[in-house]
């Protein structure tokens, strides 16, 4: 060790993703190993723990079954959305006096805490959140180490090539749809929506896509009874980055209705959002927003507006919205994850024993080597390529383009 680590502190903030619980094991079992003397607090429901001085203390009763925290979703320690900038929505909501920085607060419970690193497992806004808490220890000269690990299923974060839970999530979007899409012959002329996670990037619906349409590949048709490889496809896929031709869309969704008897969209939950968003504001709707300032989604409800432009003009005559975002995000790492997890875990670790803050992830600007990232380059928001090979390959097949 190159400096002294006496004490370390997790938090996990934001929405939930498929990799809370397996890294919060994954660092223990890492800090049990190299450095079995390190006290381990975890601090209950993020950033609101943290100010509220609620944590947790890793027992070596604890320490020793931590393992069983691979096989379940969610957090143990629990989660919130504070954003430490944001000082109005914190006074609003009682978690720090009025007149007072929430970052010197925070920073003043983690030396109470006598804390030296504290690992943040969340998504942008929970690593940019930690970017300026520690630009503000650094600038206060307290001595404290910040490590990330990048969370989030909207696979989003710049630099990072791949955050943690994002493939899990993608896995089971495709299992929650491989039980859904047989409603389609429910009815006669159905059309059902499956709104996907991803309120800017259009990753996970596209992922989910894929992985959904691999399981149609494996299976076995038997056509002479209505069992067809075409009723149970995906007719389209929306995502945020590429804009939706209403109009145009709904003639050719129309023809496969006729043809097939059904019609499946799987969208992401933040595509036609400003089309939505612009209808309601010019009916004077007022639209919530967290403390982050983002849009509250299932307020606008994409799925049910996209299932409204679309169930009269192909003549649909049942409509289904189905949103597996919280079966998905709520799910335990799957090995892909796992795999990626522990090799974070590992380089976590050994950057907060050498006193080096940042996010570990795979650094696309350094041919994607597992590296710990600068918070100065952490950002979120990453539009997800639509231009890929193999997304456009995916629309083709689809017959979207």
């Amino acid at each position: 060790m190159s400096h002294t680590v006496a004490k370390v502190a997790f938090l996990t903030a934001g929405g939930y993703a498929p990799c809370l619980s397996s890294a919060i094991a994954a660092l223990v079992e890492q800090y049990s190993q190299v450095a079995p003397e390190v006290e381990i607090i975890g601090y209950r429901h993020g950033y609101e723990g943290l100010l509220q001085g609620d944590s947790i203390a890793f027992t070596p009763e604890i320490k020793s079954h931590i393992a069983r925290l691979y096989a379940f979703g969610g957090s143990p320690i629990g989660n919130s959305r504070v954003k430490l900038t944001n000082t109005a929505d914190l006074v609003r909501r009682g978690l720090v006096p009025e007149g007072v920085d929430p970052l010197q607060m925070a920073a003043d419970q983690l030396v109470k805490d006598g804390v030296d690193v504290l690992h943040t497992i969340g998504g942008d806004d929970t690593n940019t959140t930690a970017a300026d808490l520690a630009a503000y220890l650094s600038e206060n000269q307290y001595p404290l180490t910040v490590v990330g690990l990048p969370k989030t299923i909207d696979n989003d974060i710049v630099p990072i090539r791949q955050s943690l839970g994002a493939w899990t999530a993608a896995e089971q979007g495709a299992k929650f749809a491989t039980n859904v899409i047989a409603e389609h012959n429910a009815n006669s002329r159905v059309l059902i929506v499956h709104e996907i996670m991803g309120r800017n990037c259009g990753y996970l619906a596209a992922e989910t896509t894929r992985r959904y349409r691999a399981w149609l590949d494996a299976q076995q048709w038997l056509p002479e009874v209505g069992l067809t490889r075409e009723s149970w496809d995906v007719h389209a896929l929306y995502i945020p980055e590429v804009p939706v031709a209403i109009a145009a869309e709904a003639e050719r969704l129309k023809a496969v209705m006729d043809e097939i008897g059904c019609v499946n969209l799987f969208i992401s939950e933040g595509a036609g959002v400003s089309q939505i968003i612009s209808e309601l504001e010019k009916a004077g709707v007022d639209i919530p927003r967290d403390a982050f300032g983002h849009v509250k989604l299932d307020a606008i409800n994409p799925g049910e507006w996209f299932a409204n432009q679309f169930a009269a003009l192909i003549g649909a005559k049942k409509v289904l919205v189905f949103k597996s975002g919280y079966f998905s995000r709520s799910a335990p790492s799957n090995a892909e994850d796992l795999a990626l997890i522990q090799r974070s875990a590992v380089l976590a670790v050994t950057s907060a024993l050498a006193g080096r803050s940042g996010v570990v992830g795979l650094d696309e600007e350094a041919n994607d080597e597992l590296t710990t990232v600068d918070f100065k380059r952490i950002a979120g928001h990453k539009p997800f390529d639509a231009t890929l090979g193999w997304y456009q390959d995916l629309l083709q097949d689809i017959g979207q383009i």
